[in-house]
């Protein structure tokens, strides 16, 4: 086998997708917008550029594909939470997954936040669009259905869910960039995921009513008490 088109039946389908789409997404995270071509990316994954049009007709399409992945892997994780048999375990049980997709899938989860606005892609197509907003969406029903059982004071629940999303997102940020400090040195990730946890305890405590309180302190007696002397 000595053809590109040989080479690429060297893969099954879902390899040879799993192999350019990650290659694409590390070109472009480091080299950026103007950094990133096709020419490198076949470079990269070892064929020609012709060879990669025959699979995706731009570059456009490409990092299209990345963001539809991305966000299809996000989801898988996301939705561990539907196993949840209460509204509070069901949000709880998401929290995690995206914790995990997070520290799992660091490349896509910075591609997925990042790459939009850095390659102008303002406007996805529909098919990836629809698959960002499904995920935006099932943080709005968490939330919802928390506010609905008591647990959660009521308001709006997409402005709720976004100000939780930043506050998870800002703890990422601010571990990846090595600036959690624990004892006399930099977080590793088993000591984040506790602090990760420890954290989101105290917000849900903010915007909690006492039903939540209730549910913290059957659970960790230790944390209810921090929330009372506060």
């Amino acid at each position: 086998m000595n053809s590109e088109g040989d080479w690429f039946t060297l893969f099954t389908m879902s390899e040879q997708r799993e192999r350019i789409l990650a290659e694409a997404c590390d070109l472009f995270l480091r080299d950026g917008t103007d950094g990133f071509s096709m020419r490198k990316l076949a470079r990269a994954v070892g064929v020609t550029a012709p060879a990669l049009y025959k699979y995706y007709e731009s570059k456009e399409r490409l990092l299209h594909e990345v963001m539809a992945q991305g966000y299809e892997r996000f989801a898988q994780y996301l939705y561990r939470g539907l196993m949840g048999g209460t509204p509070l375990k069901r949000l709880e049980l998401a929290s995690q997954g995206y914790l995990d997709f997070a520290l799992e899938n660091p490349r896509l989860y910075e591609f997925i936040y990042g790459a939009p606005e850095a390659a102008g892609m303002t406007d996805l197509p529909e098919d990836v669009e629809a698959l960002g907003c499904a995920i935006g969406q099932f943080w709005h029903d968490r939330v919802r259905e928390c506010m609905d059982a008591g647990l959660l004071r009521v308001g709006d629940p997409e402005r709720v869910s976004v100000t939780m999303w930043a506050h998870a997102h800002g703890l990422l940020i601010l571990f990846w960039r090595g600036r959690l400090m624990e004892g006399s040195g930099v977080m590793s990730e088993e000591q984040f995921r506790v602090f990760f946890q420890e954290s989101g305890m105290r917000l849900l405590e903010g915007v909690g009513t006492p039903a939540v309180l209730d549910a913290i302190r059957i659970r960790s007696p230790e944390r209810a008490s921090e929330a009372a002397a506060v």
